[in-house]
């Protein structure tokens, strides 16, 4: 079965258009219809700098890896014609020590939609049709709103940096940073049971969207007063970091009690003079947060029956053909926190 489909490429800095190629389904797999795709950092970074961390885009590549769609065909009986489907960009090998453990997001053979960490690259899920592993494919109801489903890649993401917190019931929390990773980070952990979610950003506008999904008190980080959480070495039992920046990373630090944990999801460069007395001398459990496992099922489970509403975040939607305006526009955030793209 042959498909012309057309796809939005990167080629470079400042270099992205529409391309149309061919795709060829053998029956092996599943092949998709992509009806919308969410905006993410990652793909602001390949547009803007041609590069995420050290990987370089060095021929074009379909970026994108907050997909929805419909089945067209599928080697799996489960999988009917027409059944809408969030899928999972992350494919593990499935044979090294990690897949073995169940630890998917550390796969030493890892291929994640839209990445350059690979030549050639792995083209990702910006596009009109998308050939994948069946076992990628999440359904949902047809009645969910797919505006709300295209959040299940970043919801899994702060999922799974909640897990890593382990137990939230009756815990105290804090967020340093607010874009929309940091408010899904508040939304997941209050419906974990989190009694107290304090969110902190120097964007008002951040601070009002977290308002929006689930804080209980948002302080602003540039003048706000953070003494009442310092005494007695903290008040939160665990702060996550999700903006990257050192001084955010130390507020974190300073705010997390004694033998509480901090969870390290933003991601940054190396922090010269890191306070590493503070961490030992509270006992302070830091660990990082990776992408996600099991926990995509969830995100759409929880999209799907309200668990979590992420609407607060979105900021609109291009055609993809307009792919260059929406990435335009996704990269203003006095304006936008999460743009999608339309197939």
């Amino acid at each position: 079965m042959n498909i012309t489909t057309d796809s939005c490429v990167i080629r470079g800095r400042h270099q992205v258009g529409v391309i149309s190629q061919q795709l060829n389904y053998q029956g092996t797999g599943t092949l998709v219809r992509i009806t919308r795709g969410g905006i993410c950092g990652s793909d602001l970074h390949y547009y803007q700098h041609g590069r995420v961390g050290n990987f370089m885009v060095k021929m074009p590549m379909i970026p994108g890896h907050e997909v929805t769609g419909y089945v067209v065909k599928s080697d799996n009986p489960g999988l009917a014609e027409h059944q809408k489907v969030a899928i999972n960009p992350a494919k593990a090998c499935g044979h090294c020590k990690y897949c073995a453990a169940q630890q998917e997001n550390q796969c030493t053979g890892m291929r994640f939609f839209g990445s350059a960490m690979y030549f050639p690259h792995v083209d990702g899920g910006f596009s009109q049709y998308i050939i994948v592993d069946s076992a990628q494919c999440i359904p949902f109801d047809h009645q969910a709103d797919e505006k709300v489903m295209v959040f299940a890649e970043p919801l899994a993401v702060c999922l799974h940096a909640t897990y890593q917190a382990g137990e939230l019931q009756g815990k105290k929390v804090f967020i340093s940073g607010v874009g929309p990773i940091g408010c899904l980070i508040a939304a997941a952990a209050k419906a974990r049971g989190a009694t107290e979610v304090v969110c902190t950003d120097i964007s008002p506008r951040s601070l009002a969207m977290a308002q929006q999904m689930g804080a209980t008190l948002t302080l602003n980080a540039a003048d706000s007063d953070f003494s009442p959480y310092l005494a007695e070495k903290g008040y939160f039992d665990v702060s996550f970091e999700a903006s990257g920046h050192p001084a955010s990373l130390i507020r974190c630090l300073d705010v997390t009690r004694a033998r509480g944990t901090l969870v390290q999801v933003g991601m940054g460069d190396d922090i010269p003079g890191f306070p590493l007395m503070t961490l030992i001398a509270k006992e302070i459990r830091l660990t990082g947060s990776f992408r996600f496992t099991s926990e995509f099922a969830l995100a759409v489970k929880w999209l799907e029956n309200g668990t979590v509403d992420p609407r607060p975040l979105f900021s609109g939607e291009y055609h993809y053909s307009a792919i260059e305006a929406a990435l335009i526009f996704a990269g203003d955030k006095q304006q936008a926190a999460k743009v999608q793209l339309t197939f």
